[in-house]
């Protein structure tokens, strides 16, 4: 896959010049959703100040409760919604409010494998065209030059003989296949970049592994940045090489997955790893508390610290009144939470 992608024509964007392939600054994303009673218009703060930076051929996991704003976050850094505020980089270059017209050179350089194998490809084409599809829109290569690279990329997913399942129509797959071919559509194209939107959580155990590791194969060998979306720490441990942990739009915890998930700092870090079932039989009977409450209404967010009704260490007359940042208490693990040190 390698020589047929990396010689096909590709569309010229701007110069790489950044380390960084994605960095955003206290970025935001909110909806309307309408008026409230004496209170104006109201937004859904899906993305509420997130500063994240991802490295080139980095993997990066967020984490948090389902509506904590991860997919939301992910579609917003590569473009497919349009962020509300803050500042938003691809390798050095703002595009936090270009125009769609503008932004065809990313569709090519990010990528996005989604959740669902069932829904994510066209039941009524055959896996070929499936594949070719990006490489007709995007203009790259002739004829030939597209199907050797279709050829590649099936094999590069381990789908094989690629002749075999370039036929084959997706109802003929199984899910797991389904999603083998849902990463090479990603590939296809030769990205630098992949937003990955829980591509396991609708497979059964017993592929997922196979599949995480086929994305951690290709993350080395093509050496493409990751953003993994995930509400399964296990997983985000085995694939990630940093995690950030999402809560109410914001990111409440980040840094390298071992210093994280080993001895994590915020409340909220804490309540997620202590869920976990433990494997060992001597801590089988510890009775574990589950976190008290529900996650907050992002259309109306506790003041303070989003997190300070559920926290069991909360200082009111502090953690309901003010904010607190995001900042470093190890070499390069970040916490947002006015108690922790």
């Amino acid at each position: 896959m390698t020589t047929a992608l990396a010689e096909m024509p590709t569309e010229i964007g701007p110069e790489q010049h950044s380390s960084n392939i994605v960095e955003t600054d206290n970025l935001t994303k909110w909806f309307d959703v309408g008026l409230g009673l004496f209170r104006g218009s109201l937004h859904l703060k899906a993305v509420d100040g997130v500063t994240l930076t991802i490295k080139r051929a980095e993997t990066v996991a967020i984490v948090g409760e389902s509506g904590s704003g991860k997919t939301t976050l992910g579609r917003t850094i590569i473009r497919l919604l349009e962020p509300t505020g803050g500042k938003l980089l691809y390798d050095g270059q703002d595009i936090t409010h270009s125009a769609e017209k503008r932004l065809m050179w990313l569709r090519r350089k990010a990528q996005m494998i989604p959740q669902d194998p069932y829904s994510s490809v066209n039941p009524a084409f055959p896996v070929y065209r499936i594949l070719e599809e990006p490489l007709v829109i995007h203009k790259q290569g002739e004829s030939k030059e597209r199907e050797e690279a279709v050829m590649k990329a099936l094999q590069a997913v381990k789908l094989n003989p690629p002749t075999f399942f370039a036929n084959k129509y997706p109802h003929m797959l199984s899910g797991g296949q389904r999603q083998r071919v849902a990463i090479a559509r990603s590939l296809i194209l030769n990205p630098e970049f992949i937003l990955a939107d829980e591509p396991v959580s609708m497979l059964d155990a017993s592929v997922r592994i196979s599949i995480l590791r086929l994305l951690r194969q290709i993350q080395q060998q093509f050496g493409i940045a990751f953003l993994y979306i995930t509400h399964d720490l296990a997983t985000a441990k085995h694939f990630a090489d940093r995690i950030g942990i999402m809560y109410a739009g914001r990111l409440v915890e980040e840094g390298p997955v071992g210093s994280v998930l080993g001895e994590p700092l915020h409340p909220y870090a804490q309540a997620l790893m202590g869920a976990i079932p433990d494997p060992d039989p001597a801590n089988r009977l510890v009775v574990r508390q589950s976190l008290p409450g529900e996650p907050p209404n992002l259309v109306d967010l506790p003041t303070g610290c989003h997190f300070h009704p559920r926290c069991p260490i909360a200082q009111m007359g502090l953690c309901d009144v003010k904010d607190p940042e995001l900042r470093e208490l190890r070499p390069g693990h970040r916490v947002a939470c006015h108690l922790a040190t």
